[in-house]
């Protein structure tokens, strides 16, 4: 392992930390997107709507603005919530409240001083799974737009149930169309986590930054991190030819 003067091994943690970051939003994004492709595929008219919002708001705002607010809008938003829930507590007597190890009264929580904070990590997976999913929602809704309704149809009257529809006719087809978007998504969410820092989660970056300031050699740490996203994406690329001669199997010129 490189010592880059003794910040080696916590810079390579901090590897670690975005590889398990940038995975966990992916899957978040890709729940969220197939979520949102359904509700837009479906036609109904709430659903559609609610599911068009998600993703023009979060395609027209900076990725570095979702960020922030979400990270201390949430937290404001829980902490708020949390103590409606108090006030109703002190108004009607509703004094259960379960917490990790058992039930406690809203008046102990409290008392303990433990209102809610979120840490870092899961609130930069939240905010970026949240983020990716507008984007995923898209390159799914393309994709069931490009399947054939004649094979569904021919599915459905063959005798299968909708979801044999879906897992055998419609899933494998969508994902060959689909594949080459989530590809895109995937790369550009890996780059996304250096924002991560912003909100003081300590991430490669971020301890790289620190390093070089320290020392006043930014390239000496800076590059290796930079190598680090090179060897994600070239993994990323194998694994989506791999993905991409699978579900392409059966089709011409395959």
């Amino acid at each position: 392992m490189l010592d880059l003067q003794g910040y080696g091994p916590s810079i390579f943690n901090g590897a670690i930390l975005t590889v398990k970051l940038a995975i966990f939003s992916l899957i978040i994004a890709v729940l969220l997107g197939l979520i949102t492709a359904v509700a837009r595929y479906s036609g109904g008219k709430i659903s559609s709507s609610l599911a068009l919002a998600y993703t023009s708001l979060v395609r027209g705002v900076p990725d570095l603005v979702l960020m922030m607010l979400i990270y201390f809008g949430l937290q404001v938003g829980l902490n708020n919530f949390s103590e409606w829930l108090y006030e109703l507590h002190e108004t009607y007597a509703i004094n259960a409240f379960y917490i990790e190890h058992g039930w406690l009264t809203l008046s102990a929580f409290y008392e303990d001083g433990m209102y809610i904070t979120i840490d870092e990590f899961s609130a930069g997976v939240v905010t970026i799974g949240f983020i990716f999913g507008a984007y995923m929602g898209e390159t799914f809704r393309g994709a069931l737009l490009s399947v054939d309704k004649g094979q569904l149809e021919a599915a459905t009257a063959y005798g299968m149930s909708d979801w044999q529809v879906f897992r055998r006719v419609m899933f494998p087809q969508m994902m060959r169309f689909a594949l080459p978007g989530i590809g895109n998504n995937w790369l550009v969410l890996v780059k996304t986590t250096a924002l991560v820092s912003v909100i003081g989660l300590s991430d490669m970056v971020k301890l790289a930054k620190e390093a070089a300031m320290t020392t006043y050699e930014p390239f000496l740490f800076f590059i290796p991190v930079a190598f680090v996203y090179l060897a994600i994406t070239t993994v990323s690329e194998i694994v989506l030819k791999y993905l991409e001669r699978h579900f392409s199997k059966g089709v011409e010129g395959h």
